[in-house]
């Protein structure tokens, strides 16, 4: 192209949706206007969340065929029907990891690279934070650069990225300090190994305290043991386990409710706390992004990540929800619980004990969309705020969604 096309927003959103779309459901593509108007006001992974009517995106796509920027098809199986295909990827000579950052970026606005690799996933899955801030710097590179990158804002842990393809919506300046942008992936930074190593020998130094603390804790969460009697209860007679059991509370409590309950936990000093308190309970030693079938069934009929997931990076999410439901029974439940918000927090001490260990905080819309990535459906989430009288200083995130028959 000799000239970059400068974008509406409402193009931006379109041809965003088209770009996702053509990878993530080619069975579903090219699309009607009414499936992209679907797509633009999804509120999963969209940023803002639009409510565009079929008359807008309409008038928007016939821009953009007047500017070669989509082209039109019909489909002849049954009535005939227009549909939109975008042709800006081929216009621009988009390799798939650019055309994956500049859909994300066009879908999400400004970004900073540990969030784009979490976010392209779907659509290109980098190896690493490295491979995306190259694939950036060529993209800003370009003689005609489509990228750019933001000033570091004050507090920002990472300088975000915008696209060059038309207005990008950005903080107003004069309304205080910019939110800092958190990068979920700085737990990496020494790699998966050392942060797991920091994650065990943390959870050892404080087994003993840590256990003491949360028995009997469920007793005074009744949203909790609410969402534990549907497990049991969907459970039946089936197996159910818990991965990142810790001290073994949440699986015994799942065992006296009835199911065949089983805890897995990466730490053995957390492990043996379990065996010692609940000594009719089956506690293993083992890793959750290994999670085998039971023994005694084909499949699951319960999963639950309760609080397990808070030490991985964004990055390391979607492979790990697909660990946990792999190995589900048609049916089966998958139960998350998370810390809701934008914030990676540092613990030097816990229990009066030296630590050395990082706990990421998620936000609803990602963990809901990583779910239903997953293939899983029925998803249910909801966000509980602190409880004050227990000490708690955070809200919570639980997600529940259910494994297709």
């Amino acid at each position: 192209m000799t000239d970059l096309p400068v974008l509406t927003a409402e193009e931006q959103r379109v041809l965003g949706s088209l770009l996702e779309k053509e990878v993530t459901v080619p069975a579903s593509y090219p699309m009607t206007v009414t499936a992209v108007r679907t797509a633009c006001n999804q509120q999963s992974s969209r940023e803002p969340v639009v409510d565009y009517d079929d008359d807008l995106v309409h008038h928007t796509l016939r821009d953009l065929k007047q500017r070669d920027l989509v082209a039109v098809t019909w489909d002849d199986r049954g009535r005939r029907t227009l549909k939109y295909v975008q042709t800006l990827a081929v216009r621009l000579g988009l390799a798939d990891d650019e055309r994956a950052l500049i859909t994300v970026l066009l879908l999400r606005g400004p970004q900073p690279p540990g969030a784009l690799r979490t976010r392209a996933e779907r659509l290109h899955a980098f190896s690493d934070r490295g491979a995306v801030e190259a694939c950036l710097r060529r993209l800003a590179e370009r003689a005609q650069p489509l990228v750019q990158v933001l000033p570091r804002q004050p507090r920002e842990q990472d300088a975000r990225w915008i696209h060059l393809l038309g207005p990008v919506d950005l903080p107003a300046a004069a309304s205080g300090p910019a939110a800092p942008a958190v990068d979920r992936d700085a737990v990496l930074a020494g790699g998966a190994e050392v942060r797991d190593a920091k994650v065990r020998a943390s959870y050892a130094a404080v087994a003993t305290a840590y256990a003491e603390a949360l028995t009997g804790e469920l007793d005074a969460l009744p949203f909790e043991r609410w969402l534990l009697d549907r497990v049991a209860a969907h459970a039946g007679t089936d197996p159910v386990v818990e991965v990142g059991c810790g001290p073994g509370h949440v699986t015994a409590y799942l065992a006296e409710a009835g199911a065949d309950a089983t805890g897995l936990d990466l730490t053995p000093e957390m492990v043996a706390q379990a065996r010692e308190r609940y000594p009719d309970g089956v506690y293993e030693v083992g890793d959750l992004r290994t999670l085998m079938r039971p023994v005694n069934g084909s499949g699951w009929a319960a999963v639950l990540g309760w609080y397990s997931l808070i030490h991985l990076a964004a990055s390391e999410l979607p492979r790990a929800v697909e660990a946990l439901t792999r190995p589900m029974r048609p049916g089966g439940l998958l139960v998350l619980a998370l810390h809701a918000g934008a914030e990676v927090r540092h613990h030097d001490t816990w229990f009066d004990l030296e630590i050395d260990l990082d706990v990421v905080f998620h936000e609803p819309a990602d963990v809901v969309a990583l779910v239903e990535q997953a293939g899983l459906v029925d998803v249910e989430w909801y966000r509980r705020g602190p409880a004050l009288a227990r000490g708690e200083t955070t809200e919570r995130l639980y997600v529940v969604a259910r494994k297709p028959l």
